[in-house]
């Protein structure tokens, strides 16, 4: 019987009217600084190459996604005024409004990651952000300001010890007490004096052209992980990435992190896309400590046992058999990875047989998982570019990849008009439904020009159904929270996560498609600590907010 639905949704899924298309809002959007990162012609170090995230979430509440922007820097120290992050307020039709200054969020540096969540359980998304040098907290006050909390909360007091560069994080709840904590990816030990730049004698090479060092032959960073001990109003993070065992696997040059319960044991794990070496997932133990799985659950190299240079991340069940799968992009040269969740622990590759080893050319970066068409099945979306602005050969600005799901663990690739084949050099992804109008928005960091802001014409043909969790007993984000929609014989299932893409943040609501159905049957709904909670039929096309019940 499932099979036959199966197969239904399939070529319904292949009859359904033409594609919808992504067009390119950004003249007049509102969106107008640059990501400036480092010298745009020219790489000479590592840290000008790798860009920056951004985050989808609304900060004040008021149903509209607002947009926070990272921005590295300008490697003259003379440059005036410096790059900074920004905040922009969401207005509506995918408008903005920049409200940087009056929030207090003019923080300049080399910022580099960030994710989002409601740390003190007030109501209000709070940010953090990582950097080459110190990551920064920044609370929300509920007022439309941020209050920079990173030292009383006792999250830069050992980083003098050392200069870490911060690159994707996430908060989660891995004890299950009710609070966030907060994991943090930590890519290389970069020291500019003491690296060689092009042009020097001992200068790297990539295919035989002088290009900047590294990560290879530089120290790996350790990854970090903070406990939220905060206790009647006093914000306090404890480390403790010795004790849970997050920060004893040795030096590691991570990038982008994402949270998933692969083993559905209710208590969240942690997946890190490594740059040139094995990728990690952290299983957690339940009692406080973390145990790398990804060699042996198949998730740390490539299907023929090679270490991959591991980018982005993403996390869906993308052939609907409930099991969260893994999505991770890679450098040029080689292929992204498709991971399918077998249920036992362990995960298939399926890059090829799910038809993503067309393209070798693409440098991958920001990726996601997402609906764009409302048919029930998850497509993947790529952001893509390379690091090398200079280099014979090479293709510096590189196209969007955008595949459909066709219903049967196999992905076709879109055609690449339109603002698929615009070609720039990519690297954060958020997604999120900007104008509210029921399909998937996207949004773009680009390096040295200003966000790209993608609005999805034509997703909404179909049906929908957008879910906003509040956590009462559980963390008020709801952050781990695990939804499934189910329609027919159907069960369509998600988790709620913080960072995740390449060093940004999504947006909370969870959106699920529904093709033709004009209403679900149940929605049921795991919250981190282990309530579950359950409703009956649920008319389609809603934006609907569940908030978790206070009893047991």
């Amino acid at each position: 019987m499932r099979g036959l639905l199966v197969l239904a949704l399939a070529l319904a899924a292949a009859q359904s009217p033409p594609s919808p298309e992504f067009i390119d809002a950004s003249p007049g959007s509102g969106l107008t600084h640059r990501l400036i990162c480092g010298d745009n012609e020219r790489k000479s170090l590592l840290i000008e190459t790798l860009g920056a995230g951004l985050a989808l979430f609304d900060y004040d509440n008021d149903g509209i996604l607002d947009l926070f922007t990272v921005n590295a820097s300008a490697r003259n120290a003379l440059q005036d005024p410096q790059p900074s992050n920004h905040l922009y307020r969401g207005l509506g039709n995918l408008k903005f409004v920049d409200v940087t200054e009056a929030a207090g969020l003019t923080r300049s540096g080399w910022g580099q990651g960030v994710c989002a969540g409601d740390i003190d359980n007030d109501g209000f998304t709070d940010l953090f952000v990582t950097y080459y040098g110190s990551d920064r907290l920044y609370r929300n006050s509920g007022h439309g300001t941020f209050e920079d909390l990173s030292a009383a909360a006792g999250l830069v007091e050992s980083a003098k010890r050392e200069t870490r560069w911060g690159t994707g994080c996430a908060f989660l709840d891995y004890n299950l007490d009710g609070k966030l904590d907060l994991f943090i990816a930590n890519y290389v030990q970069f020291d500019e004096k003491n690296t060689p730049v092009p042009g020097q004698p001992n200068a790297c090479r990539w295919k035989d052209q002088p290009v900047p060092c590294g990560p290879l032959g530089l120290q790996g960073g350790k990854n970090r992980l903070y406990k939220n001990i905060s206790n009647k109003g006093a914000l306090k993070f404890e480390d403790v990435s010795k004790q849970s065992g997050i920060g004893e696997l040795g030096l590691r040059y991570s990038l982008s992190a994402s949270t998933i319960d692969y083993d559905h044991d209710g208590w969240p794990d942690i997946y890190v896309a490594v740059d040139s070496q094995p990728s990690l997932l952290y299983h957690n133990n339940r009692d406080g400590t973390f145990t790398d799985r990804g060699i042996e659950a198949g998730v740390a190299l490539s299907e023929d046992g090679r270490e991959q240079a591991g980018m982005g991340t993403a996390v869906i069940d993308f052939d609907g058999d409930g099991n969260l799968d893994l999505l991770k992009t890679n450098f040029v040269d080689d292929l992204p990875n498709l991971y399918r969740n077998r249920s036992d622990g362990s995960f298939e590759e399926s890059t090829i047989s799910s038809g993503l080893g067309k393209h070798r050319q693409f440098m991958g970066w920001g990726t996601a998982l997402l609906d764009f068409d409302n048919d029930g099945w998850p497509d993947i979306f790529m952001v893509n570019g390379h690091i090398y602005p200079n280099l014979k050969g090479v293709e510096y600005e590189q196209r969007r990849l955008l595949y459909r799901n066709l219903g049967n663990g196999r992905f076709s690739e879109v055609a690449p008009t339109g603002a698929l084949a615009m070609k720039k050099s990519s690297r954060g992804l958020a997604t999120g439904d900007l104008d509210n109008d029921g399909d998937i928005d996207l949004l773009i960091s680009n390096l040295n020009e200003p966000p790209t802001v993608l609005r999805n014409d034509g997703g909404n043909r179909l049906n929908y159904l957008n879910i906003r969790l509040i956590g009462q007993r559980s963390n008020r984000s709801a952050i781990g929270a695990r939804v499934t929609v189910s329609v027919g014989a159907r069960a369509m299932v998600q988790e709620l996560r913080s960072g995740s893409s390449f060093l940004s943040q999504n947006d909370f609501r969870l959106h699920f498609g529904l093709g033709s159905a004009i209403k679900v049957d149940r929605i049921d709904i795991e919250w981190p600590g282990g309530t579950k909670q359950s409703s009956g039929p649920t008319a389609s096309n809603q934006f609907l907010t569940i908030t978790e019940s206070s009893k047991p």
